[in-house]
């Protein structure tokens, strides 16, 4: 068995998701291919504006709400036209999304128990509509409800897997299918969703209708959705089917001359994904590396190419120094009030604030007097994150920053990048170097 993983890229419009179907037909055999697919284009943007208590849900809300409709259905009327049942289906889940919408609380403890509620829509109607074009062209597929299946806790916006009572529940499925000989050639799910099991049940496939609440595995989240399923399932492989030739070395929209990496050993996978790779979602590899299951990546704009894969190897190959860039960052400096030093008991009461509001580090320094992180400048988190600390500590910080990591670098390299810009916080191991800089000269 194996798993497909389709992002929003490759199913942003009628044309894509027909390329996508042919590139699942090209590969059907004779066991069930698990394929996951993300929100359509940029879906996951437009619903986040849609969440309560976002600053644009009650200015443009109903305009939004238009676009949204608009986008999915002219994708459905590209694959299908005049397709009622599908037209049916995709109305059904946004009469259900204007109703999660209307019972949410718009207030900022809330925020991430709404986030969750309101973007998961965007997996749901994807799934809805590819399923509905690949059955209707005698590919037999299966829509699966993730949040069936992948089991969180409440830990809302960065779910963790119960993967336990996950592996039951595929478990359970596979047996059904075994026991009634009704396997079908594609098992569709979504990405990045789960759900939060509010009762206990006795893990029977056909008594899956629970109460849960929906929670995210974290944005981008559908890589580690594919892993999770290829761990559950013990499968041969996992491939994620991006618009790029392969594992890059830079973002080609910041380098002309990037160079595609053929082989990558686990962990250096995963620290590149921990130091924010955006080909794949930091928790994606370790279920994989667990299993010793491969993860390829190939190119859904060139499927007949190579690609790269990420198994069993020692090193990179080729070997070249390797790039990350994130911007939109804020340098948050904390100081104790009294003098004293930044220590044991500062940092718990730091982190304490952290994780209750769920802002990840990026990367972190301290010195006697001071504790400095870097983080994605997310509006609806930060300003509580500085109310928080100012409650106890002294606060400054920058923003319109970029973090630059630098995996295998050299002192030319590093001075290329910064191009004369001032380095505000700067932190190097043998193999890493990782400096703030500002975005702008």
């Amino acid at each position: 068995m194996k798993v497909f993983k389709f992002g929003g890229a490759s199913v942003n419009s009628a044309d894509a998701v027909r390329n996508m179907a042919h590139i699942v037909q090209t590969h059907l055999e004779s066991e069930p291919l698990v394929v996951v697919v993300s929100a359509m284009g940029k879906t996951t943007n437009l619903l986040e504006k849609l969440v309560p208590g976002s600053p644009e849900c009650e200015t443009q809300g109903q305009t939004l709400r238009k676009q949204l409709e608009d986008y999915h259905l002219g994708i459905a009327n590209g694959l299908i036209p005049n397709d009622k049942e599908l037209v049916g289906k995709i109305q059904s889940l946004l009469h259900e999304l204007d109703e999660t919408i209307a019972t949410l609380q718009p207030l900022s403890e809330h925020y991430n128990y709404n986030y969750d509620q309101v973007v998961s829509f965007g997996e749901l109607i994807s799934t809805t509509i590819i399923a509905h074009y690949l059955n209707h062209h005698g590919i037999n597929t299966q829509w699966a409800d993730a949040r069936k299946l992948v089991v969180t806790d409440n830990h809302f916006r960065e779910g963790r897997v119960d993967w336990t009572e996950t592996a039951e529940r595929w478990r359970a499925m596979s047996e059904q299918w075994n026991t009634e000989g009704s396997a079908p050639q594609v098992l569709l799910t979504q990405g990045f969703i789960a759900g939060a099991k509010e009762e206990e049940d006795n893990l029977q496939f056909s008594i899956f209708n629970l109460q849960f609440s929906t929670t995210t595995l974290g944005r981008e989240g559908s890589d580690y959705s594919a892993a999770i399923l290829a761990y559950c399932l013990g499968a041969e492989s996992v491939t994620i089917w991006k618009d790029v030739p392969g594992f890059l070395n830079a973002d080609p929209k910041f380098f002309p001359d990037t160079v595609k990496i053929n082989e990558i050993p686990y962990d250096e996978a995963i620290e590149l994904a921990y130091y924010g790779a955006s080909v794949i979602h930091p928790k994606t590899v370790k279920p994989l590396q667990n299993m010793g299951i491969p993860l390829y990546i190939r190119s859904f704009i060139h499927p007949e190419a190579k690609g790269s894969v990420i198994g069993n190897y020692h090193t990179i190959s080729p070997e070249t120094p390797l790039y990350i860039f994130r911007n939109n960052q804020i340098l948050l400096s904390v100081y104790p009030r009294d003098y004293s030093f930044i220590a044991e008991d500062n940092l718990q009461v730091i982190f304490g604030i952290l994780s209750k509001i769920g802002v990840r580090v990026n990367l972190m320094q301290n010195s006697a007097l001071s504790f400095s992180i870097c983080v994605d400048n997310n509006p609806q988190l930060i300003g509580r994150l500085i109310e928080e600390l100012k409650s106890m500590f002294r606060v400054r910080y920058n923003e319109n920053l970029q973090l630059v990591t630098i995996r295998y670098y050299t002192q030319q390299v590093i001075d290329r990048i910064v191009a004369g810009r001032p380095i505000l916080l700067e932190q190097r191991s043998r193999l890493t170097e990782q400096i703030v800089v500002p975005l702008d000269k």
